[in-house]
């Protein structure tokens, strides 16, 4: 397969144009992008040259990583990515394998070591069957952070729930009612600290129906898709003897995500956020980098 990549540690970067509507006041961050035969990636490496932070989320896009980069950056190096067909990376069609293939590659070809891999909601599945395709990919991972979210095959209530996000009527009511993006832009989404400008990038990044439905696709993929179900189960085993830390919020936990994590890691570091909901690492972002800086000073 043809790769073209522009690592940001390295020389010429190919930096997309940015967007009017995201100035750089709402995302302070350069902008790379790399080629996935010919499917557009843009992703954010940013902050110092200390120890990694990956953050990956598959389904929304990247601005809900804003706070916690903000943390983070002064001490860490921080990267995190748009998989092809959401966010800042254009609207190809996909599925969560495809957002899982991506994510693999993204991670062989920039080359990361001790990297602490942070992810959440279908994020955490899509990463997890990066690994399990490619069990190779788990050497260079030191420590995971699981916020809200899971790596195991979907069952009872949970795929339930799945199927209904995903179904073609709830589809189009979230797409022509626009209420995904308004619903998750409030304080009970990402947007508890977002100002009116952050609150209005968030909204305009969803605002495509080739976007939105993405998203759906996302929840019927992680319903149905088996192959990548096995793939995330193969690589939560690969990365078994790493450090594990789960980060929900006070009423974020309703499918039980954090007592699997119990299960498959009983020496499980657990972090709660008060009040917060879905987007723990929106709701207190400081709380969230303050428990992954120390975690990783200690470990």
């Amino acid at each position: 397969m043809n790769i073209h990549i522009n690592d940001s540690r390295n020389a010429a970067l190919h930096t997309p144009p940015r967007p009017d509507w995201l100035p750089e006041p709402v995302w302070p961050f350069d902008l790379h992008e790399l080629d996935l035969d010919g499917r557009r990636l843009v992703y954010t490496d940013t902050g110092g040259d200390g120890p990694v932070v990956l953050m990956v989320h598959v389904g929304l896009w990247s601005l809900l990583w804003k706070g916690l980069i903000t943390e983070l950056a002064p001490r860490f190096r921080c990267v995190t990515l748009d998989v092809p067909g959401s966010g800042l990376s254009g609207t190809a069609p996909a599925s969560l394998a495809a957002a899982s293939d991506a994510i693999g590659r993204f991670i062989d070809h920039l080359g990361l070591h001790d990297v602490t891999l942070v992810v959440h909601d279908t994020g955490g599945w899509a990463a997890m069957a990066a690994i399990g395709d490619n069990c190779s990919r788990s050497e260079g991972i030191s420590k995971v952070v699981a916020v809200n979210t899971f790596g195991w095959r979907p069952r009872g209530v949970l795929r339930l729930a799945l199927r209904i996000m995903g179904s073609a009527v709830m589809r189009e009511l979230m797409v022509w009612t626009g209420f995904m993006a308004w619903g998750s832009a409030t304080r009970f989404g990402v947007g508890r600290h977002f100002d009116r400008p952050t609150r209005r990038a968030w909204r305009r990044g969803l605002r495509s129906h080739a976007r939105r439905r993405f998203l759906h696709r996302m929840f019927t993929d992680a319903a149905n898709d088996g192959a990548v179900s096995l793939a995330a189960e193969r690589g939560i085993e690969a990365l078994a003897d790493r450090p594990t830390m789960t980060v929900f919020g006070q009423f974020g936990d309703y499918f039980f995500f954090r007592r699997g994590w119990r299960r498959i890691r009983p020496a499980v570091i657990e972090v709660t956020v008060p009040w917060g909901v879905h987007f723990p690492q929106s709701d207190n972002p400081a709380l969230v980098a303050g428990a992954i800086s120390d975690w990783h000073r200690g470990a």
